[in-house]
């Protein structure tokens, strides 16, 4: 990475960080995926019971392998291997969680954070619930405004998302979405976070690089 889209990333970044605080999150900005996994591994206790959202940010960033190494309680639904009904369960367990970690589809430069979901458990999570909400988000997320992360998610999470998670939904086959209306859609629920939810601590690290979709 250049100088250039260092100082770029750091630019837009210290904006965020001003932005999100003014909407009551907590909020910082770190280099690297490195400096985010410090972070991270920093601020949850090896006690807290953590779940995981949805989110490849997270697992590029490596802190679900490492607090599972740690011993911390982690309810992750996106494990290899589980029932629907194993993972049914997980997703209750996040929304009870001492910590719930996940990323989001778009960050607007105003500092609200835009997602959509097939069940609606990560928006649900990120809200209310848990006793503290930490989201991870690649510079890559960063948009003008809510219209544009609409069409991010359009563009490229919802047609990323749908090849990883391997449905057959029109836009695997596009590239974009189709507005699908078919029982294996995933774009049902949308949530836009203005300001940080009444009773629930959220705190915010955005990272200097493409992380997610």
């Amino acid at each position: 990475m250049s100088e250039f889209t260092n100082w770029h990333n750091q630019t837009i970044g210290e904006k965020l960080v001003k932005a999100l605080e003014k909407n009551n999150f907590i909020a910082s900005y770190v280099n690297t995926r490195q400096e985010a996994l410090d972070k991270l591994a920093a601020l949850i206790p090896a006690d807290a019971t953590v779940g995981i959202g949805g989110s490849w940010t997270i697992k590029e960033v490596g802190i679900d392998t490492l607090l599972e190494e740690r011993g911390n309680t982690v309810f992750n639904h996106n494990k290899p291997g589980l029932s629907k009904e194993e993972s049914m369960a997980l997703r209750r367990k996040q929304m009870t969680c001492d910590i719930f970690l996940t990323g989001t589809n778009a960050l607007t430069l105003q500092g609200e954070l835009v997602n959509v979901d097939g069940s609606g458990n990560r928006a649900a999570a990120m809200i209310f619930g848990p006793k503290k909400v930490i989201v991870i988000i690649g510079i890559n997320k960063v948009v003008t405004n809510t219209d544009a992360a609409m069409e991010r998610i359009e563009l490229y999470a919802a047609p990323i998302n749908n090849k990883r998670i391997g449905l057959p939904n029109p836009c695997t086959t596009t590239g974009q979405c189709m507005d699908c209306q078919g029982p294996t859609r995933i774009c049902n629920v949308t949530t836009i976070m203005h300001k940080k939810p009444l009773g629930t601590e959220v705190e915010i690290i955005i990272i200097g690089e493409e992380l997610g979709f």
